[in-house]
């Protein structure tokens, strides 16, 4: 139970299993990403199904795991959405399992109703449901199997200190994001989202990308708009609280959502969810 700020529970012994497991939240083991792949595969090769849909390979994490990549749609402008960087954040590969049943009717037998059609008409979605395996089956809470994390990999560090400066994406320390980021390269991206989780609000909101170099009034807007239809569509969302925004150019351009924002002068957006 939590009380007083203090989370306590009791075990009885001997227990029942040889094994016990403590999640700090309800876990989205590898057996259900791995069963969540293969719907989107069997999706790909139905008959029954009405959206267009593959999966590929992007490339081996350092623990040698694949990197799936889920395509859906034929429009022409390019969306990404990629989940649980930081493998402690489960709430973040859930939303990939929404995203990816409402997208392909995986719960209909491939049926999918008419926004949906519309939406894929008019974008071609690449969906990452988890870009950090290794971290997820090893328990970690924001690291990969090297113990980087995953969001500051996205460009070299910001650091000129030779101690603390690292180059990055690489396959060496983050193969993940050097994957991913070769393959938008490859497709270009006109919107993205980075979904997380986030420990200490609890709200749902997006974080912009108010200190990237180029934001001006035309990612503003794009911004404010997304931010007020995902209000219209879901009332667990709301704009009034974020994170503070960064300065003007003081972004972090190694944190995911600037550097994708910059590198495609796109609308780029992290969502976080409460724990």
């Amino acid at each position: 139970c939590y009380k007083d700020g203090k989370l306590t529970w009791t075990i009885t012994y001997p227990p029942k299993t040889s094994t016990l497991y403590f999640s700090y939240f309800p876990p989205f083991s590898y057996a259900r990403h791995l069963n969540l792949v293969a719907k989107c595969e069997q999706q790909s090769s139905s008959s029954s199904s009405s959206s267009d849909c593959s999966v590929e390979v992007l490339g081996k994490t350092l623990d040698g795991r694949d990197i799936e990549c889920i395509k859906v749609g034929t429009g022409p402008r390019i969306g990404w959405v990629i989940h649980r960087q930081h493998p402690g954040e489960n709430m973040a590969e859930f939303y990939a399992e929404g995203l990816l049943t409402r997208l392909l009717g995986l719960d209909t037998n491939g049926a999918v109703d008419g926004l949906v059609h519309r939406f894929l008409s008019m974008y071609t979605m690449y969906v990452v449901p988890n870009m950090n395996l290794d971290g997820s089956i090893r328990g970690h809470l924001r690291t990969n199997a090297g113990g980087a994390n995953l969001n500051r990999e996205w460009a070299s560090s910001m650091t000129l200190k030779d101690d603390k400066h690292y180059d990055a994406p690489s396959l060496e320390r983050s193969p993940e994001v050097y994957h991913v980021l070769r393959k938008m390269d490859e497709t270009g991206v006109d919107a993205f989202v980075d979904v997380h989780g986030d420990e200490a609000l609890p709200f749902n909101f997006l974080a912009g990308g108010e200190g990237c170099p180029n934001w001006g009034p035309r990612l503003q807007h794009l911004h404010g708009a997304f931010l007020a239809a995902y209000c219209r569509a879901n009332p667990d969302m709301q704009a009034e609280i974020s994170y503070e925004p960064e300065g003007p150019n003081q972004a972090r351009t190694n944190v995911c959502s600037n550097q994708i924002g910059i590198r495609f002068d796109c609308l780029s957006v992290t969502l976080e969810m409460p724990f």
